[in-house]
């Protein structure tokens, strides 16, 4: 037994300190949320176009759709964009449209893609809205359906490309559940520790494909239509472009956007299995470290739980200190999303339990999702199956092959 022992201190010894420095990370989050929600912005508000690529009914669709069509930006044209005429999101867009009419100064565009042959739908979606673009137009900006922003986000999103340096803009998903539920609950959380990834470090943020905007010049001149070609993933592939050509990517805080959904338990795991997926083709060294860090938490919070059950007392006490640790970082990790997202604080605080609680539930999950990940590459997206050959290179299967 004293061989086991020794080997698990020494694990918690490393777990405690990834927990120390996840928690400063939690404290320098909330920080750079105060900071540069403080910050003026820049009075950079060009024409802009923004692409929505749709393929079903999201819920809450119409309210995430209407959002967009209120923005406080002076002019901007929305690219609706499906594969099919028929989608009953590109009608709900066409029916706000003109019952907005007059009270919008966002200009419409309806664009069929058809389906897809060698490239993921959304990224076939995109690169067809290219082709429709308003001449015009001085920066991309891509958003989700799922996403419901707030009324500054457009302008707050492309202000820092006011500096002509700048990579790319973005901002991040808080699921916010509808009615509630565990899996909803848990998925928040989930979500949660990957929207604290991103902040002050210019170079190690990455692209959200829900929530980005970029100077023309610049993903034209990074050829960025030609590297989606053959790609899954719109926003991995945007990362690595801007990442070659040392371009910094901004995070944005005030575009922590809220996406107002429940999901299932199956929904649940589908979706982050997903995520890990596309992460373990598109970024294999992030894969990497998710696998080894959560099974290395996973080995010390669990086992210990499990020899405190057997009456080993000092196992308990680093399980405790590795749950107040998390507990903190959570907390403040919810008070930075709380600074942004105003409009939903009475469900931001029905939630506060989840986010306190169960967060070690997430280190669980991610394994399961980073070991799923290690072993297939096929996922279901919007209804289509794929597999994910490589960065460049994605199969299109169907959902039940």
């Amino acid at each position: 037994m004293r061989p086991l022992m020794l080997v698990f201190y020494v694990l918690a010894a490393l777990v405690v300190l990834q927990s120390l420095v996840s928690l400063r990370g939690g404290v320098r989050y909330l920080s750079f949320f105060r900071r540069e929600l403080e910050t003026p912005r820049a009075l950079y508000m060009p024409f802009a176009s923004v692409f929505v690529p749709c393929r079903g009914v999201d819920q809450g669709l119409r309210l995430n759709l209407l959002a967009l069509f209120r923005q406080h930006y002076p002019a901007y044209e929305l690219i609706f964009v499906s594969d099919r005429a028929e989608d009953p999101a590109l009608e709900i867009a066409r029916q706000l449209s003109r019952e907005l009419e007059g009270e919008t100064v966002a200009r419409t565009r309806f664009v069929v893609a058809g389906p897809t042959a060698k490239s993921g739908q959304k990224v076939h979606n995109l690169l067809a809205a290219l082709k429709e673009v308003d001449p015009s137009s001085e920066v991309f900006v891509f958003v989700d359906t799922d996403a419901r922003p707030r009324s500054d986000w457009l302008r707050a999103l492309v202000a820092p490309l006011a500096d002509e340096g700048a990579g790319a803009a973005t901002g991040y998903r808080w699921f916010l559940p509808a009615r509630g539920g565990l899996a909803s609950q848990l998925r928040s959380v989930w979500n949660a520790s990957i929207a604290s990834a991103l902040g002050a470090n210019v170079w190690r943020n990455f692209c959200w494909g829900g929530s980005t905007a970029i100077r023309r010049s610049t993903f034209e001149g990074l050829n960025v239509h030609v590297r989606w070609r053959g790609t899954a993933s719109d926003d991995y592939a945007l990362t690595r472009a801007l990442q070659e050509a040392e371009r910094p990517i901004r995070f944005v805080p005030a575009c922590l956007t809220a996406s107002v959904e429940d999901c299932t338990l199956p929904e649940l795991f589908e979706f982050t299995t997903r995520q890990l997926k596309i992460t373990r083709v598109y970024a294999p060294r992030l894969w990497a470290f998710v696998l080894v860090s959560n099974l290395l938490f996973v080995a010390v919070f669990f086992g210990g739980l499990a020899l405190a059950a057997f009456g080993f007392v000092w196992p308990l006490v680093v399980v405790s200190v590795v749950f107040l640790l998390g507990l903190w970082k959570a907390f403040f990790r919810l008070r930075a999303a709380a600074l942004v997202l105003e409009e939903h604080h009475g469900r931001l605080r029905r939630g506060v339990w989840a986010h306190l609680l169960l967060w070690p539930l997430t280190g669980a999950l991610f394994l399961y999702n980073a070991v799923a990940a290690g072993l297939s590459r096929r996922i279901v997206w919007r209804g289509i199956g794929y597999e994910l050959k490589s960065p460049t290179e994605t199969e299109i299967i169907g959902p039940d092959d």
